[in-house]
């Protein structure tokens, strides 16, 4: 979706959620002496100003960041990546899920990231120039598919479209699977918004059919301000690494501090 422009929600809540969930489960996988691919099929621009005047017209950041300011310790992966961030970029820094995945690789590990609008591209290869990544400008759906089996076998794709189009709801069950029988011992993790309505109902429901070992986890949260339609942030992940459960159940109480009550 070319008009879409994730700076205005960059390190909202549901930033949060999927970027702990992303950190851990690299920083896990890095720790095994195999190289790795990691894919992403929405890559956006890589680094994010949280005192631009996109952050501060939606107040997301603002707000997530005063929420969430002690949940993690310097230990935890996300912490430890932020902390890089801020120390090379400033402190207003915020990484997207590219420069998280480039800080964290290794030597011989690869990277494919796609993103189609322009100013996104071109900000995203100015960001992760210091790094080994092949950056596509081409529709991320087509980039994942056309380098899959990749080379490293091992890895991870992260799929986290905007939803701006509602076909994405239908679309993203059939990439998985085609991705799946292309690439079963590949990870894949599929980020989703929680909105009013549950138009993102019936692709879990099918989802959780196609693939019943699947990893669900969801977290809900206020909305960001009045009439805000995103109550929450969803995970499916595929071949989940072991002990990941124990994280998102980690994450399920701290978002339960914060939980909007009924």
């Amino acid at each position: 979706m070319l008009s879409y422009q994730h700076a205005y929600h960059a390190a909202n809540l549901a930033d949060v959620h999927k970027h702990a969930v992303l950190a851990w489960v690299l920083d896990y996988l890095c720790q095994k002496p195999k190289p790795l691919t990691y894919i992403e099929t929405h890559a956006g621009r890589g680094l994010y100003n949280l005192a631009a005047p996109e952050a501060a017209k939606t107040g997301e950041a603002a707000q997530a960041l005063a929420k969430t300011v002690d949940w993690f310790d310097a230990s935890h992966p996300y912490a430890r990546q932020l902390s890089l961030t801020r120390a090379a970029h400033g402190a207003s820094a915020y990484p997207g899920s590219p420069l998280i995945a480039a800080q964290l690789l290794r030597p011989g590990d690869r990277m494919h990231l796609a993103e189609l609008h322009p100013q996104e591209f071109a900000a995203l290869t100015y960001t992760l120039s210091p790094f080994d990544a092949h950056i596509h400008q081409r529709d991320g759906t087509a980039m994942a598919l056309s380098v899959t089996p990749p080379d490293p076998r091992r890895g991870l794709c992260l799929i986290d479209p905007s939803y701006e189009v509602k076909d994405d709801y239908d679309s993203m069950p059939v990439l998985i699977s085609r991705l799946h029988r292309k690439w079963a011992v590949g990870g894949i993790i599929l980020w989703y918004p929680l909105l009013e309505g549950g138009a993102y109902r019936p692709m879990l429901r099918l989802l959780t059919e196609m693939f019943p070992d699947g990893l669900r986890h969801e977290v809900r949260f206020p909305p960001a301000s009045d009439g805000h339609r995103m109550l929450g942030s969803g995970l499916f992940i595929l071949n989940p690494p072991y002990g990941l459960d124990t994280q998102t159940s980690a994450l399920t109480a701290l978002y339960a501090r914060i939980a909007p009550q009924d």
